[in-house]
Protein backbone atom coordinates (compact mmCIF):
# COMPACT_ATOMS: atom_id res chain seq x y z
CA UNK A 1 0.00 0.00 0.00
CA UNK A 2 1.11 3.23 -1.07
CA UNK A 3 1.82 6.15 1.94
CA UNK A 4 -0.73 8.04 0.06
CA UNK A 5 -3.03 5.05 0.26
CA UNK A 6 -2.27 4.29 3.87
CA UNK A 7 -3.15 8.11 5.02
CA UNK A 8 -5.96 7.93 3.34
CA UNK A 9 -7.57 5.19 4.97
CA UNK A 10 -5.96 5.51 8.33
CA UNK A 11 -7.51 6.77 11.29
CA UNK A 12 -4.82 8.39 13.99
CA UNK A 13 -2.78 10.57 15.75
CA UNK A 14 0.15 12.23 14.47
CA UNK A 15 2.82 14.46 16.13
CA UNK A 16 5.36 16.47 14.05
CA UNK A 17 8.98 17.05 15.72
CA UNK A 18 10.77 20.04 14.83
CA UNK A 19 13.75 21.23 16.22
CA UNK A 20 15.55 25.09 16.20
CA UNK A 21 18.73 25.54 15.15
CA UNK A 22 19.97 25.44 18.90
CA UNK A 23 18.74 22.46 18.92
CA UNK A 24 15.35 22.83 21.34
CA UNK A 25 13.17 20.24 19.94
CA UNK A 26 9.14 21.04 20.06
CA UNK A 27 6.48 18.39 19.04
CA UNK A 28 2.88 19.32 18.14
CA UNK A 29 -0.58 17.27 17.10
CA UNK A 30 -0.79 17.57 13.16
CA UNK A 31 -3.45 16.66 10.35
CA UNK A 32 -2.31 13.59 8.33
CA UNK A 33 -0.25 14.43 5.53
CA UNK A 34 -1.15 15.95 1.91
CA UNK A 35 0.76 14.14 -0.82
CA UNK A 36 1.09 15.84 -3.94
CA UNK A 37 3.05 14.61 -6.33
CA UNK A 38 6.42 13.55 -4.98
CA UNK A 39 5.91 15.47 -2.35
CA UNK A 40 4.26 15.61 1.10
CA UNK A 41 2.99 18.52 2.89
CA UNK A 42 1.24 19.94 5.60
CA UNK A 43 -1.26 23.03 6.34
CA UNK A 44 0.98 25.05 9.04
CA UNK A 45 0.28 28.50 10.94
CA UNK A 46 3.59 30.87 11.68
CA UNK A 47 3.73 29.43 15.43
CA UNK A 48 6.56 27.54 16.98
CA UNK A 49 7.08 24.21 14.44
CA UNK A 50 6.99 26.78 11.33
CA UNK A 51 9.83 28.86 12.78
CA UNK A 52 11.91 25.79 14.00
CA UNK A 53 11.75 24.81 9.86
CA UNK A 54 12.90 28.31 8.88
CA UNK A 55 16.21 27.44 11.09
CA UNK A 56 16.43 23.58 10.85
CA UNK A 57 14.73 22.07 7.48
CA UNK A 58 14.44 18.51 9.39
CA UNK A 59 11.75 17.40 10.45
CA UNK A 60 9.77 13.67 11.86
CA UNK A 61 6.29 12.96 11.79
CA UNK A 62 5.05 10.23 14.47
CA UNK A 63 1.76 8.66 13.23
CA UNK A 64 -0.20 6.09 15.62
CA UNK A 65 -3.18 4.33 13.93
CA UNK A 66 -6.52 4.41 15.91
CA UNK A 67 -6.33 0.66 17.33
CA UNK A 68 -5.20 -1.25 20.69
CA UNK A 69 -1.93 -2.13 19.24
CA UNK A 70 0.71 0.07 19.00
CA UNK A 71 0.94 0.45 14.82
CA UNK A 72 1.86 3.53 12.55
CA UNK A 73 4.46 5.13 10.74
CA UNK A 74 7.65 7.53 11.21
CA UNK A 75 8.48 9.53 8.38
CA UNK A 76 11.87 11.59 8.65
CA UNK A 77 11.68 14.55 6.51
CA UNK A 78 13.28 17.50 4.87
CA UNK A 79 11.39 20.00 4.27
CA UNK A 80 12.00 21.62 0.29
CA UNK A 81 10.04 24.74 -0.27
CA UNK A 82 6.87 26.44 1.41
CA UNK A 83 3.51 28.66 -0.54
CA UNK A 84 2.21 31.32 1.94
CA UNK A 85 -2.00 32.20 1.82
CA UNK A 86 -1.93 29.63 -1.28
CA UNK A 87 -5.27 28.90 -2.36
CA UNK A 88 -4.56 25.40 -2.53
CA UNK A 89 -4.68 25.29 1.05
CA UNK A 90 -8.69 26.20 1.44
CA UNK A 91 -8.92 22.87 -0.69
CA UNK A 92 -6.59 20.57 0.88
CA UNK A 93 -8.28 21.40 5.16
CA UNK A 94 -10.32 18.09 5.91
CA UNK A 95 -11.53 19.96 9.07
CA UNK A 96 -13.90 23.40 7.75
CA UNK A 97 -13.47 25.59 10.89
CA UNK A 98 -13.58 29.00 11.53
CA UNK A 99 -9.91 30.29 11.27
CA UNK A 100 -8.72 33.94 11.55
CA UNK A 101 -8.46 34.94 8.18
CA UNK A 102 -5.69 37.70 8.80
CA UNK A 103 -3.48 34.83 9.92
CA UNK A 104 -0.94 33.50 7.51
CA UNK A 105 -1.28 30.17 6.79
CA UNK A 106 1.93 28.42 4.95
CA UNK A 107 1.79 24.72 2.80
CA UNK A 108 4.73 23.28 3.73
CA UNK A 109 6.53 20.55 1.21
CA UNK A 110 8.34 18.25 2.62
CA UNK A 111 10.61 15.36 0.95
CA UNK A 112 10.63 11.72 2.89
CA UNK A 113 14.34 10.82 3.62
CA UNK A 114 13.35 7.69 5.29
CA UNK A 115 10.37 5.69 6.89
CA UNK A 116 10.09 3.27 9.65
CA UNK A 117 7.46 1.56 11.81
CA UNK A 118 6.37 3.06 14.90
CA UNK A 119 7.98 0.42 16.57
CA UNK A 120 11.19 -1.32 16.05
CA UNK A 121 12.61 -0.84 12.41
Amino acid sequence: MSLKDYFESTAGTGILSTANDRGQVNAAIYSRPHFLDDEVAFIMRDRLSHKNLESNPSAVYLFTEQSPEYQGKRLYMTKVREKKNSPLIESLKRRKRDTDPSEDQFLVYFKIDRERPLIGG
